[in-house]
């Protein structure tokens, strides 16, 4: 009887841990949906909250995405910028080798004056979302639903090339920080579709 007693509390704790997931799960995909929409704002209620419950949450897809990167970018669409830079130096220090996270840092770093950080934290940003496509398209399975024609890697690269100034910089950072959030989902699809129609679950 004790040892049924002390399930209990341990049930509910699990029960209550889970359910907090899937809030936090949904409030991030409703705000990507909003970025992805052009509701900057929006995104930024469903984003916090989220990001308030779990910073460390990430997308269960092939290229994961965090709800901080996700709040980054979402201030940084609505023109606040010293929050956008707050909230992505969080999410860098809570992992390193987030090429978005880089990408979006380095943009607000760019629109807050500084030009040389912000400049080499764009172009690790961008290196980095190029070689992990480059890595998934060596998926012999899957590979060539990603970036099929190559668009975003070869924006990526003639970007690095071109030297841009602070401001075309930071505005194709964007760009192409919003070209793999959509890439995300149209390989996904594609993928279930090669699939029989079923979800591509949460390796895509």
């Amino acid at each position: 009887m004790a040892d049924k007693n002390l399930l209990i509390p341990a049930c509910l704790s699990a029960v209550i841990y889970l359910s907090g997931c899937s809030a936090v799960g949904g409030d991030v995909q409703a705000g990507r949906n909003a970025l992805q929409t052009g509701h900057a704002d929006t995104a930024i209620g469903y984003l916090a909250r989220a990001a308030d419950v779990e910073p460390n949450y990430k997308t269960p897809h092939r290229i994961p995405e965090g709800v901080l990167t996700f709040l980054g970018r979402a201030y940084l669409e609505t023109g606040k910028n010293r929050e956008a830079r707050q909230t992505l130096e969080k999410a860098v220090s809570l992992d390193q080798d987030d090429p978005l996270a880089r990408l979006y840092l380095g943009v607000a770093l760019l629109q807050t004056g500084q030009s040389k950080r912000g400049r080499m934290e764009v172009e690790l940003g961008l290196k980095g979302i190029d070689a992990t496509l480059e890595r998934i398209a060596d998926d012999r399975v899957f590979g060539f639903f990603w970036d099929p024609g190559m668009q975003i890697r070869n924006d990526i690269r003639k970007t690095l090339a071109d030297k841009l100034n602070d401001d075309a910089l930071a505005s194709a950072g964007l760009r192409i920080g919003a070209q793999v959030d959509e890439e995300i989902d149209n390989a996904r699809r594609d993928e279930s579709r090669t699939r029989g129609g079923g979800s591509s679950g949460g390796g895509s």
